[in-house]
């Protein structure tokens, strides 16, 4: 007997489960139970598994008879002419919704020419195997697997407009690409979810060439004078909040400008752009630090001297100001109320940022680069027809990653400049190789998509013909703006005494075994000295028993607690970490003697 089970739970046991699950897949079909009802045999372990539970991931299939799909023409006429709806072909058995563990005892076609007797289903459009971002690449059946996995998520970190109410929205991570435009090149789902209205990028001039090492390892040159137009320009807008708190006691936050002796007073030139409310005024151009939004808390923790004092109040700064390394212009201020009816003020900073060497850019296909040069047009190569290209692509990263689509790309978008349509590039349903080959034979180009090219520094013609397409390129989020990183001296670990971590801390970068390999290599010897002593101290150290001992700067005398008035005491140079070693070694009764010598 077999198991038979619904919803995990253990109903019953049949003797014959292939002919329960036939019979509950022609009830589905016919309406007399739920359409979203999936149910499978599991041969292995000898189960049936009936699911109606909510949450699954289930997909329309076409359902096929004897190696006939029952979608027929007549049905398909009927539904275009709005006769018919999609609910009527689920509920005439034409088309059902099946979860991941029917699909997997169905044998299913990619389409109807391959159909046998023995399918059971057919895929309403090949496109399906494909996800949202990943159906959004054209060509995608000339990839690798990972390259349309990797183009799926440069998809999703391109710049455009997010949503149209941008202006009124405070998101925490805010780019607005200022001239998007549709692709050239689309597929059919560009169309269903309305892509025209949110773009993400723009159609460039590509010439697929190497120019004087500045693009190679996938870096790419940029046309300096495009950028001058307009290309790839961004606004990056970032909020800033602060908040009226209530505490214990009936004190609370003050937003205002922090008078001169409260706690933690910044430089009067920090708060010069607050006006008499405490809060910066809009289209104010601010820098690194400066405040947006004054306000002065109560202290926490008052000391019991404090709290007898009459007539002060002891309050410190707490003003929110512009991160460390950010600048731009106050782009609009929101005063209102918080959840608890605090007084919240808001504080959205822009920032126009032009494409500069270091930004990340990629195509449709993970063909991913930076900015390795920006040229001005006149000095850029040129097409016989004075066509110059905005972007200079290096070739060697195409046969590497086999990502053929771009080439295709490459004539389609080429071929749709020429002639004012859009081309069509769905997987599997697209238009064709020699198409577009036609296509620029007729317009009075070469096939394959090549022109000969003029260098725009010395007028000579290229030995080799170049490639030169129109081609949709995506400027990404990630930018040299928000990574640039520099730190002379600055804040200290209170533990190790060691840089701080991190960009937002005003950190520094650790030095490895491998970098300081690199800067031995260099002879660069004063640069390891620098590095390795971030965190160099002087400690007292007793001569007789080797423990650190205790020096008083003001009297220029020391004392070891061990040896008391016998100890010889010296001062010596070494690491704060080292340091810090030796008194977690004492904490483990372990007896750290430093045995001290004379420099020889």
């Amino acid at each position: 007997m077999t198991d038979v089970f619904f919803n995990g739970v253990f109903l019953g046991e049949t003797s014959k489960p292939k002919n329960l699950v036939n019979k509950l897949k022609t009830e589905r079909r016919k309406g007399a139970v739920t359409s979203l009802m999936n149910v499978s045999y599991d041969e292995i372990h000898d189960n049936v598994e009936i699911l109606t539970e909510k949450g699954r991931a289930v997909r329309p299939l076409i359902v096929v008879k004897n190696g006939k799909p029952l979608l027929t023409k007549d049905l398909v006429k009927k539904l275009e002419a709005g006769k018919i709806q999609w609910h009527d072909l689920i509920s005439k058995g034409v088309i059902e919704y099946v979860d991941a563990m029917e699909e997997e005892g169905l044998k299913i076609a990619i389409d109807d020419s391959e159909l046998t007797k023995e399918h059971t289903h057919l895929e309403i459009s090949p496109l399906v195997i494909f996800g949202n971002q990943a159906a959004m690449i054209p060509y995608p059946e000339h990839n690798m697997a990972t390259r349309v996995i990797y183009g799926s998520k440069m998809l999703k970190q391109g710049l455009g407009i997010y949503a149209s109410n941008y202006t009124i929205r405070d998101d925490t991570n805010a780019n607005i690409l200022h001239y998007p435009q549709n692709p050239l090149v689309k597929t059919m789902m560009y169309d269903l979810i309305n892509y025209g209205t949110h773009p993400v990028g723009a159609n460039v001039v590509v010439a697929i060439m190497p120019w004087d090492g500045y693009n190679m390892e996938d870096a790419i040159v940029v046309n300096q004078s495009s950028i001058d137009r307009g290309l790839f320009r961004n606004t990056y807008f970032k909020p800033y909040k602060s908040e009226e708190l209530r505490y214990a006691g009936g004190i609370k936050d003050r937003i205002g400008v922090p008078d001169k002796d409260v706690s933690g007073f910044r430089t009067e030139g920090a708060y010069a752009n607050l006006e008499s409310d405490g809060i910066i005024y809009p289209e104010a151009k601010v820098g690194s630090d400066d405040v947006l939004i004054g306000k002065t808390s109560p202290p926490r923790f008052m000391t019991s001297m404090e709290e007898f004092r009459v007539g002060v109040e002891a309050r410190k700064e707490t003003s929110t100001a512009v991160k460390n390394d950010a600048e731009g212009i106050v782009d609009s201020v929101m005063i209102t109320e918080s959840d608890n009816g605090n007084k919240m003020v808001k504080v959205i900073v822009r920032d126009e940022r032009l494409p500069e060497l270091g930004d990340k850019f990629a195509s449709r296909y993970g063909q991913k680069g930076v900015i390795g040069l920006t040229v001005h047009q006149e000095s850029m190569p040129f097409t016989a027809d004075g066509v110059v290209p905005d972007i200079i692509f290096s070739p060697l990263s195409i046969p590497s990653r086999m990502t053929y689509s771009q080439v295709l790309e490459c004539l389609a978008g080429k071929v749709a400049a020429l002639t004012g349509e859009i081309i069509d590039a769905t997987g599997f349903e697209k238009t064709g190789e020699d198409g577009l080959r036609k296509n620029l034979l007729e317009l009075g180009f070469r096939d394959n998509g090549t022109e000969t090219l003029y260098d725009g520094r010395t007028g000579r013609v290229y030995k080799a013909r170049i490639m030169i397409g129109n081609m949709f390129y995506m400027k990404l989020k990630y930018m040299v703006a928000g990574k640039i990183q520099a730190r002379g001296r600055g804040p200290l670990q209170l533990l190790t005494r060691q840089p701080t971590e991190g960009r937002a801390k005003e950190g520094g970068l650790r030095l490895g075994e491998m970098e300081k390999d690199c800067l031995v290599g260099h002879g660069s010897s004063l640069l390891l000295q620098e590095r390795f002593s971030s965190d160099r101290s002087i400690i007292p150290v007793c001569k007789n028993c080797g423990l650190i001992a205790i020096f008083n700067k003001f009297k220029n005398k020391g004392l070891c607690p061990v040896c008391g008035k016998k100890s010889e005491i010296t001062l010596v140079e070494m690491s704060y970490a080292f340091k810090l070693l030796l008194d977690e070694l004492k904490s483990l009764c372990i007896y750290p003697q430093l045995d001290i010598k004379p420099k020889e």
